[in-house]
């Protein structure tokens, strides 16, 4: 993970508004993550346009692969920065709950 990555996830946090909550990013963060989203798009509408063109098989199981691996790094980044600031808060709030609603979101993120 670079270095800009690891800044990113620094500056994220979520917060409660209102009984519900909501996850505060920074707007580099939230400016990383939509770049990151657009350049996936790009990738899901090549894979459709390869389907059409009826492009080799491997190939376009390969770019499945890489768009996979992308949307995976989305998740890394989100995790990593919830598990910093939203998580630890909790805990330090006494909300242990919290621990639980990690480990499912981390054994969803596993099945993939």
């Amino acid at each position: 993970m670079s270095m800009d990555e690891k800044e990113l996830m620094d500056e994220s946090c979520c917060h409660t508004e209102e009984n519900h909550r909501k996850s505060h990013h920074s707007d580099k963060v939230k400016s990383n993550l939509v770049t990151r989203l657009n350049r996936i798009e790009g990738q899901i509408r090549g894979i459709k346009g390869l389907i059409e063109k009826d492009t080799y098989c491997d190939e376009v199981i390969n770019q499945i692969a890489a768009t996979q691996s992308a949307l995976n790094s989305v998740a890394k980044i989100l995790l990593e920065g919830h598990m910093k600031s939203c998580v630890v808060e909790r805990i330090q709030e006494g909300d242990f709950e919290v621990i639980d609603e990690v480990l499912v979101t981390v054994q969803k993120l596993m099945k993939k």
